[in-house]
C-alpha cells in the first residue's frame, strides 16, 4: 500500500495521509497524472473509516495536489514547479520537531538523538538502494 498509517500516532490519520501524499508528490516518487488508491481500497487495507480517506483526498484537493477524475478517481495533479528544497524541508519539518519533543521527553541528549537519527537515515537510504538494485535485477 502507498502509505503508512500508524493508528496509535497522536497525528489524526487524514493528517498522515495528507502529510504522506505531500512528500511523495514533492520527491516525485508520485508523478503528475498517478492514481491514488480509492478510498475504499485505503479503507479496507487499515481497517479505518471511509470518511478519513474522503477528508485526506478532499484537503488535497482543495490544496491542489490531486485532481479527481470522474470514472477513475483522483489522479496526481499536473504541478508545473519541482518543490524545491526549502519546501521539501518544510514538509520534514513537523515531523523532526515531534521527534524532537519526544527525544526531550524521554530525556535522550541531542547527541543521542542524532546519531539514532542519522541511523536511521542510513537505514532508509540503505533499504531503499536495495529495493532499487533487487527492482532492476527482476
Amino acid at each position: 500500500m502507498l502509505y503508512d498509517i500508524q493508528t496509535s500516532s497522536p497525528v489524526p490519520i487524514y493528517r498522515q495521509i495528507v502529510e504522506q501524499v505531500q512528500r511523495l508528490i514533492a520527491s516525485g516518487q508520485l508523478p503528475p497524472g498517478t492514481d491514488l488508491p480509492s478510498v475504499r481500497a485505503v479503507a479496507l487495507h487499515f481497517a479505518i473509516n471511509p470518511m478519513t480517506v474522503s477528508k485526506a483526498y478532499s484537503m488535497l484537493e482543495t490544496a491542489g495536489n490531486i485532481v479527481r477524475k470522474r470514472g477513475v478517481g483522483m489522479t496526481v495533479a499536473n504541478q508545473q514547479n519541482v518543490s524545491s528544497t526549502e519546501d521539501k524541508l518544510d514538509l520534514l519539518r513537523p515531523s523532526l520537531q515531534a521527534a524532537a519533543q519526544v527525544a526531550a521527553q524521554l530525556g535522550i541528549s541531542r547527541t543521542e538523538a542524532q546519531a539514532l537519527f542519522l541511523a536511521c537515515l542510513q537505514n532508509t537510504h540503505v533499504d531503499a538502494y536495495q529495493d532499487e538494485k533487487r527492482e532492476s535485477h527482476e
